[in-house]
């Protein structure tokens, strides 16, 4: 999809953080990445929620968990893994049922409420906090890319935060363009940050969508198993390449 103008007017600048220059606008290219969705106890995810513009959505009574990470191979600033773990939400004075949700996802603010952010490298945690008030924070995590299935574990201080297992989706596959909104509470304020790319991928629903999601004994978990997640996945979709612009 075509970059806004916004983004496309930063071409040639840098944002220097910690004396660090980014070049901008930020890009990455041919990175695999995977996602899958769980139903949640909606009202502790409502608790989840900083303020009172957030509000999750709601799916048969459930909020909806969202797992997304991408083996960011080729970026402006290095290669690194990103393990983003959040809650499905709208913006604004009061909740909005799924499909307006949908067919007007710009006016209602669709996307995400991040609740734990990690990646594998020092300088993609600068970058994510002084450009984007992302509350990045570096932990050990991997990717792998089975023949059928694609994983990815998180730790953190020697302990198993949590693991994600996906079976490649084989019934639906197509190009995709689109972007996605990332809410994050930083420094006491509401952030919102967003993301454009573009890859071909495949995608399970429902009884086609096969995933594990696993929490391990690390404190971090705690908020997720308070969460109550289901185990039957509600979507999956693995994108064996993807070029974005946050």
């Amino acid at each position: 999809m075509r970059l806004p103008q916004r983004l496309q007017r930063q071409a040639g600048q840098k944002a220097l953080v910690d004396d660090i220059p980014f070049d901008l606008p930020v890009q990455s290219r041919n990175s695999p990445a995977l996602m899958a969705a769980f139903p949640a106890n909606y009202e502790r995810a409502r608790a989840l929620l900083p303020g009172r513009e957030l509000h999750p959505i709601k799916f048969r009574g459930k909020a909806i968990l969202v797992v997304a990470v991408i083996d960011y191979r080729e970026t402006s600033i290095g290669a690194y893994i990103e393990y983003s773990i959040g809650l499905g939400c709208t913006f604004g004075p009061k909740p909005v049922p799924l499909l307006p949700a949908i067919l007007f996802r710009g006016h209602f603010g669709l996307g995400q409420y991040v609740i734990d952010l990690p990646v594998s490298s020092e300088i993609s945690v600068k970058g994510g906090k002084g450009i984007w008030g992302m509350p990045k924070h570096q932990a050990n995590l991997d990717f792998e890319i089975g023949d059928r299935s694609v994983r990815s574990r998180y730790d953190k201080d020697g302990r198993m935060v949590a693991e994600i297992q996906i079976d490649i989706p084989t019934q639906i596959r197509f190009p995709i363009g689109t972007s996605g909104v990332n809410w994050c509470a930083f420094r006491g304020m509401l952030m919102k940050s967003s993301i454009y790319f573009r890859g071909r991928g495949h995608f399970g629903l429902f009884s086609k969508a096969n995933a594990t999601f696993t929490l391990g004994d690390s404190d971090r978990a705690d908020a997720l198993r308070d969460l109550e997640i289901g185990k039957n996945a509600l979507f999956t979709a693995f994108f064996p390449e993807t070029n974005g612009t946050p």
